[in-house]
Parts: C-alpha cells; structure tokens; sequence
C-alpha cells in the first residue's frame, strides 16, 4: 500500500514539472510587449497590434488581448492548485498509512514483550494524556491539572491474592503499585515545607506522585506550589462559593469548605486518574524520612485484611514521654480514626463517598455508620507532625496538643519485615494476652513508682466514661472519646508510656462494645 502511494505522489511531481515546462514553452513563444513607440510591438492601452509593424493588418483591441492572456494564465493557475492539492491528499494518505503500520508494529511488540515477561499493565502517564477540551493551563511554563477524564498517573498496577489463612501474598508485581500522596492545600505559603519534605524523602516520582489539590483560590498559595515544576501536580478546586448553611452554622464554614474540597479531590485521585489507593495529607504536615517506607510495607495489608479500613501515620497520644523511643517499629490496630496523614483505598471510597457529609467528615468517619467495626494501623512515634496553628480550629487543639507530637526520625525498614502480626486473627489473640496478663495497679502506684519494678507492663482499669476520663487526664493522655471510641484505643485499651513503664488503661477484661453515649 506504501509502494502504491509512493508511486502516484512521483507521477503527481512529474506530472506538474512537465505542466510547468509546457507553459513556459508556450508562452516563450509569444513576441515580447513593446514598448511606447517601437515597431515590435504596442504598450497595453494602445491602438497598435502585438507583433505587427506599423501600418500592417488590422486593428485589434490590445486591451481585450490582455485579459484573455490573464484569464488564461489564472485557468493554468488554477489546475496547477488542483494538482498541488491532489499530490498534498496522496502524501497525507501515505503519512496515516505509514503511522498505522508503525504503531500496529509497535503493538505487536508490545504485546509480545507482555506475553515473555507477564508483566501488569503500564497505567497511562498523567501529563501526556489529559484531554484537552478538560485542560487549562496555569501561568507560561506549568501545567496545571484540572478535571481530565481518562487520565492516568505512571505505574503499575498491583497483583495480590489472599491466602486460606488470610495472610496477604503478593505478586512480583506489588511493590511496584503507584501510592499517590495528596496533598490537601488552602492558603497557607508554609506548604513549602510539607512539600519540601515528601520531594526530599520521595523514592520515587513515579511510584510516589505528589497531587496537591487547592481550595480557596489564594494566588501567593498557588505561586508556591507551582514554582515544584513538574515535580509535582497542581489541582484547583473550582467551586469557591460560599455554602448555604443554618445561621448557627455560620461560623463553621471553613468546616463546610473542607468537607466539599476533600470529596471532589479524592474523586479526583480515584476517578479522573483512576488510582487504586491514595495517601492524604493536608498542607502543615511534615513527614518522617520512612514515611513512604511505612505505607509501602502496610498496603498489601491493608488490601488483604477486610477487618482494616485505613492506615495512619499518626499517634494521638504520640507526645514525647509517652512512647517509646526505642520501638520506632512497632505498630498497632486502633478503633480509633486518626487521620492526619493516612492510607485511604478505592474500594472504601467508593463506599463512602455517596453519603460523604457537608461538614465535620473526620468526625463522621468516627460514627459507627462508617467504621463498622473496622480499624486503622497507626504508629508507636508518629510519621507526621503538625506546625500548622492558623486553620479552622483557630489553633486551641494545635497548643494544647499538637505541637507536642514526636516525629520519627530513624528509618525502619518496614518492606523487609513481616508485618501480618497486624492481621487480625494474630493480633487480637495476642494483643487481649499482654493486656490482661499485665498486672493490675491502681494511679497512685505508677505515680509513686517505689513499689513497681520494671518497665511492665502495667494495667490500670476504668469502668466508665468519667473514671476514663479522671484517669486519662491524671496519665497525661487525651481524654476525650467519640461514639465512645478513646483517641488510640483498640477494644477500649489505650496503650502508652508513663515514666518510662508500659501502660495498658483497659476497660475490664470481657469487654464486647463501645457504648456510643460516652461522647
């Protein structure tokens, strides 16, 4: 077919090349124009005949011989175009047909280099395949990413397989899953250092693509966060009006604003880029150098264990005498959602979103609507921590608690341990064991400490919302609960340190549910 084409677009040149001699011929041998006053010939507008001498044959109008000469050369004109365009359409065609046959070659290739090596699907890149009647473009040279259906970030995708036992196996394939990191933004410029941190520690770009999703149009917000370049994806959440809420609810709504700005963007993450799994973090956090390490390793337990529901980077109770820092590795299931830097797969969020709420969602994600049942993996020492005191809350919970939040600083090499104590057939039996084996004291005991020996554990024992809550406080941990669930706690314990000794504060052993009044 190529070989045809090429043959029909030499015969059009040759074609035109000879037209072209032709008329030059023909019109060679016309006499040339005289001029004013020679015999050779008469200046158009003139009474004198072209070629004749004075005086000889008739007259005729030279004015009217002009323009059958130009309406003879506008004809050859014209049917020079028509073969012009005639070769144009033969070498178009011979263009389409020789990029089909490069790409079907291509395809054959590829397919056969999927057929040796077995290897998963390659998702679409981001940048290079976003539909343009969905792009818009922020300043001269970033590209900034806004709705653009069928879009994909660069990875692979992840094999995995649950064994009889529960136990997660993965395929060769599921270290190399694409775990994006969103970034939630608003107005704050200190966002440079949340991003600073996850580019510095960041293994890979394309394994690790950071999305930052921005609320609130803040132009000098959006200047930050478009100086990364390509280092990182800049999204713009384009509804920025104001949510009709009750006149008692006015002074909430930036509470209104988050909640819509988090659902559109995770849509985002899931469906516009269809991504499998997403790690969200908000401007004022900064992360710990294993902070990928960490949600690398948890993911396929995340995938495997339907008892799981998210993976957190943070500890509530993660100030610096209360945990240990001697145990950077160890980990823990909580009932408790922590946020703040978490693991959220799309699964869970296609479960979530349609009864997503108007305002308060981390609340909401508390309720036992929502948890039913199932917990969180969070840290002994922290893989975030907030410096963000300008926000909603107006800074009250960042100076009585935040601030005081250990940050993890040795790496652990999560991937190369084996994490499934975390499943919870091998959890629970274990965890209940140490709880109530541990012996039981009363507060005044772990103040005092000369009667205790050793770095326990120990265990101290509440039986209600208010004996929590006096105790909590006496211990120095939070006290506050929501649907009944304590800030940590998993089957109603809080595990942490006190003066250096392992604490359990337990509810009595037999424990069955949260009483959800205890809020």
């Amino acid at each position: 077919m190529v070989r045809k084409k090429g043959s029909l677009i030499l015969c059009g040149a040759f074609l035109f090349v000879a037209w072209n001699a032709l008329l030059l011929l023909y019109l060679w041998g016309r006499p040339p124009i005289g001029r004013l006053g020679e015999g050779g010939g008469a200046e158009p507008g003139g009474n004198e005949e072209w070629g004749v001498g004075r005086g000889k044959g008739s007259r005729v109008n030279l004015a009217g011989e002009v323009i059958r000469l130009a309406e003879e050369v506008e004809i050859q004109l014209e049917t020079q175009k028509e073969l012009l365009k005639q070769i144009e359409s033969h070498r178009a065609v011979w263009a389409r047909q020789k990029d089909v046959g490069k790409r079907e070659t291509d395809s054959t290739k590829q397919e056969e280099l999927e057929v040796v090596h077995q290897s998963p699907e390659p998702a679409l890149p981001l940048r290079d395949n976003v539909d343009d009647k969905a792009q818009t473009v922020k300043q001269a040279q970033k590209l900034v990413a806004t709705v653009a259906p069928d879009a994909r970030l660069q990875g692979d995708a992840v094999k995995e397989d649950v064994g009889d036992n529960n136990k997660p196996t993965t395929s060769a394939a599921s270290p190399e899953v694409v775990i994006p990191i969103l970034v939630i933004a608003c107005d704050r410029v200190t966002v440079k250092r949340s991003l600073d941190r996850l580019i510095q520690y960041r293994p890979s770009p394309e394994l690790y693509p950071i999305i930052v999703s921005q609320d609130c149009g803040h132009a000098e917000t959006a200047r930050v966060i478009d100086s990364y370049g390509q280092q990182v994806t800049h999204i713009s959440q384009p509804d920025l009006s104001d949510i009709r809420v009750r006149p008692e609810h006015r002074k909430f709504q930036g509470y209104y604003k988050i909640a819509r700005h988090y659902r559109w963007a995770l849509n985002q993450v899931f469906r516009t880029f269809s991504q499998s799994t997403v790690v969200i973090v908000e401007d004022d956090l900064e992360v710990a150098p294993d902070f990928f390490e960490y949600f690398r390793a948890l993911y396929p337990i995340l995938r495997s264990d339907p008892t799981l529901w998210c993976v957190s980077a943070w500890n509530d109770n993660g100030r610096d005498a209360l945990v240990d820092p001697g145990k950077a590795e160890l980990l823990y299931r909580t009932d408790f959602f922590p946020g703040l830097g978490w693991m959220l797969l799309k699964e869970m969020w296609e479960e979530l979103e349609p009864k997503w709420p108007s305002a308060f969602w981390d609340d909401w994600m508390r309720q036992p609507e929502q948890r039913k049942d199932r917990s969180c993996i969070r840290p002994e020492i922290s893989r975030t921590i907030t410096f963000g005191r300008k926000g909603v809350s107006l800074g009250q919970f960042f100076d009585q608690y935040l601030r005081y939040i250990k940050l993890n600083t040795e790496f652990v090499p999560f991937t190369k341990q084996d994490l499934s104590y975390l499943l919870k057939e091998k959890y629970e039996e274990r965890f209940i064991k140490e709880v109530y084996s541990a012996p039981l004291v009363k507060i005044e005991e772990l103040h005092q400490g000369g009667s205790l020996k050793g770095s326990g554990p120990y265990r101290v024992q509440y039986s209600s919302r208010d004996s929590f809550k006096v105790l909590a406080r006496n211990l120095g941990v939070m006290d506050d609960l929501k649907s009944g669930v304590p800030r940590t706690g998993y089957r109603g314990v809080v595990s942490f340190l006190h003066r250096g000794r392992r604490v359990f504060l337990a509810p009595p052993e037999g424990w069955k549910q949260y009483d959800i009044s205890w809020s």
